[in-house]
């Protein structure tokens, strides 16, 4: 990934209001998986005037507009991440929500062996693990 959600938004054509780059600032910022509300704390902590209605709105204009993906856990929250960013999967951990972002080349190959064993060419996957701890951390 070469360009920042920022600029990305602005190759795409996309008007740029001052809450909107606040809102792409803190996408670009996350090392997590914000949900809408959490989004609407970070941004809203930089700029108080942003509602949670624009947040709601900017985040639905970045998804539709391929900028944002939107990952769901199982915990009925919609959470988003950057479509362009690497590829990796998740490891959910039930006990605390915390995500995990891992890559491990033998998943991946397997993966690839599958499809093809089906007769397919893999083009893309996501794949999510939920688990607990085996040991109190």
């Amino acid at each position: 990934m070469t360009e920042t959600i920022t600029e990305r938004c602005a190759a795409k054509g996309l008007r740029m209001t001052e809450q909107r780059r606040t809102i792409a600032e803190v996408l670009e910022s996350a090392s997590d998986h914000p949900d809408v509300e959490e989004l609407h704390a970070r941004a809203a902590a930089r700029d108080s005037r942003i509602s949670i209605a624009t947040v709601y709105r900017t985040v639905k204009l970045l998804e539709e507009s391929g900028i944002l993906e939107k990952v769901d856990f199982g915990d009925g929250r919609a959470r988003y991440e950057d479509a362009e960013r690497e590829h990796h999967d998740h490891l959910i951990d039930l006990a605390t929500g915390e995500v995990i972002e891992f890559v491990d080349p033998d998943i991946e190959a397997l993966q690839e062996r599958i499809a093809q064993k089906l007769g397919y060419r893999l083009t893309g996957h996501r794949m999510e693990l939920y688990g607990v701890p085996l040991k109190k951390r």
